[in-house]
């Protein structure tokens, strides 16, 4: 089995593929339209299938929000420098919610970022 890709239904699709592309570097790999169904979807990763998980984006059409729940957590990143990835992301108009430094109780250092629709995004410092 493999991981292919994690869904995150977004209020703005446009909107999310500039964060995922513009914000954290990542490319757009497809986007399609389902006018039967009122549904939009963008996949955007590093890579493709199968050799890079890809994050779905799914738009409803005319849902503009959601509400998160208390099961979701975050999604990971491997970065090579959290402080500098911290600082690329704020300059690009990220919303970067903790600050790169050592994860609580370890030496791993790690940063959270927030993309437009509230969903976390981990940054974990991998050499």
């Amino acid at each position: 089995m493999r991981l292919l890709h994690t869904m995150l239904r977004v209020g703005n699709l446009e909107r999310s593929i500039r964060f995922y592309t513009d914000v954290l570097g990542m490319r757009l790999i497809r986007k399609s339209e389902n006018p039967e169904y009122k549904y939009s979807l963008a996949f955007v990763g590093y890579g493709n299938n199968p050799e890079h998980a890809e994050i779905e984006l799914t738009y409803n059409w005319g849902v503009e929000s959601y509400d998160m729940g208390t099961a979701y957590g975050h999604i990971a990143l491997g970065v090579p420098d959290a402080y500098a990835a911290c600082e690329k992301i704020h300059a690009a108009g990220g919303n970067v919610t903790r600050q790169a430094g050592p994860v609580k109780g370890g030496s791993t250092v790690i940063a959270f970022v927030t993309d437009p629709d509230g969903y976390k995004i981990e940054l974990i410092q991998r050499a």
